[in-house]
């Protein structure tokens, strides 16, 4: 599999994730940690890809998502964007229902199948 399908499947069954340098339990930068902060503070599970373990990815996913920097955060296959526009969607109170509203629904999902 090359890194695009790599990348396209990471996203297809992470509902949210983040593409972010190191994790969430221990960024490897300032605009991760803040990103992460504002994810772990919505109060759902999410799924993180660190780049710094991923150099394919890393080098891939700004041409593919069209976004240079990380980190990048992406809900239902939609690049939401990355470290201010997580914060200012977190500060003006549209990434919390946006973030339960999805993890909610793919509760639903798996439930059903």
């Amino acid at each position: 599999m090359d890194t695009v399908e790599k990348i396209k499947q990471q996203i297809n069954e992470n509902p949210i994730l983040l593409y972010m340098k190191g994790s969430p339990k221990l960024p490897s930068c300032g605009f991760s940690s803040q990103a992460s902060q504002a994810l772990m503070s919505c109060g759902e599970q999410f799924a993180y890809v660190d780049i710094l373990q991923n150099p394919d990815i890393r080098a891939e996913l700004p041409k593919y998502a069209d976004w240079p920097t990380f980190p990048q955060l992406w809900v239902d296959g939609e690049l939401v964007g990355g470290c201010d526009i997580i914060m200012e969607m977190f500060q003006q109170g549209e990434l919390q229902p946006l973030i339960k509203e999805t993890a909610e629904k793919n509760a639903e999902e798996g439930k059903e199948g």
